[in-house]
């Protein structure tokens, strides 16, 4: 059995260990609160956005957009949305996982996979797996602004337009509440088949035609250009509400689990001491017995 002052250490250590965690419970709670807002306040604009270039690009009848252009996919680009810090329970590696099983299943029909991960953990951990990394952005999944969106979506744009890529997937943590978090992988580019279909017959009568001014195919340029910065930037605020949230509650089961262990060190100082105390007792009783 290990000595009172043993104990004491111990207890020492994790109440200081309890500290950070709760301190770093309260900072990501703050943070979500924040984060919370954000993506809260831009759905509505991102919906309507998806929305607007749907309607806009089954109007104008667009043929020849290069986003829009659909080609057997060779070459595959995986985005790996994750955070640039830790402590998040499995906020990063269930991204991570998932953004590997996506990579397997295009693999196993013969196609090149790489991966452009944002965030320095999912980075970390496709160069360790030894991973094709094409290109990588961090230092932004705390706060992502709207130029961080802007950038990422400009990479695989041009990407896409010089066939360096044929498919772009987005895999990220939906926020769905502090204590859940929902893995996506979605499709980036192409535009998706589904949301190319068109309009309900009912609301094309109902709204006539749309007039577009300078030109169609440069204006429907530009309105694919936002829409899937809009996606990109959606994504990112979702990733980092998901990850205040995960943490906050990765922290608070630290916490938790840190009282219970002080809890049990306590109780196992109190027997070391009763059992020392015992000891002494017998060492004067069998002292006062020798001496008779």
């Amino acid at each position: 059995m290990a000595s009172q002052q043993d104990i004491k250490r111990r207890i020492s250590s994790v109440r200081n260990t309890r500290k950070i965690t709760k301190a770093l419970e309260l900072v990501s709670a703050s943070k979500l609160r924040r984060a919370q807002l954000r993506i809260e306040a831009l759905r509505p604009y991102a919906d309507r956005m998806r929305d607007l270039m749907i309607e806009a690009a089954s109007r104008a009848h667009v043929v020849g957009q290069p986003l829009l252009e659909r080609r057997d996919p060779k070459r595959v680009g995986i985005i790996v949305q994750t955070g640039d810090r830790g402590l998040a329970g499995a906020f990063n590696g269930q991204v991570v996982r998932r953004a590997l099983q996506v990579g397997s299943e295009h693999a196993g029909q013969g196609r090149e996979v790489v991966y452009l991960p944002a965030g320095r953990k999912g980075l970390g951990t496709l160069r360790f797996r030894g991973r094709d990394v094409l290109t990588s952005w961090t230092g932004f999944s705390d706060r992502p602004e709207y130029g961080d969106a802007a950038a990422i979506a400009e990479t695989i744009s041009k990407a896409y337009v010089a066939t360096e890529l044929d498919l772009v997937v987005l895999v990220y943590n939906r926020f769905v509440s502090a204590l859940q978090q929902q893995v996506e992988a979605v499709e980036l580019l192409p535009i998706p088949e589904g949301d190319l279909a068109g309009l309900d017959a009912r609301e094309r009568s109902q709204e006539g035609e749309m007039l577009f001014e300078p030109d169609v195919e440069e204006m429907i340029g530009e309105l694919l250009v936002s829409s899937l910065e809009v996606t990109v930037y959606r994504a990112l605020l979702e990733s980092t509400a998901s990850e205040h949230g995960a943490r906050m509650t990765a922290m608070r089961n630290a916490s938790e689990n840190a009282a219970d262990l002080i809890s049990a060190y306590t109780l196992a100082m109190n027997r070391a001491r009763q059992a020392e105390i015992t000891q002494e007792i017998l060492e004067v009783v069998a002292g006062a017995d020798a001496l008779q």
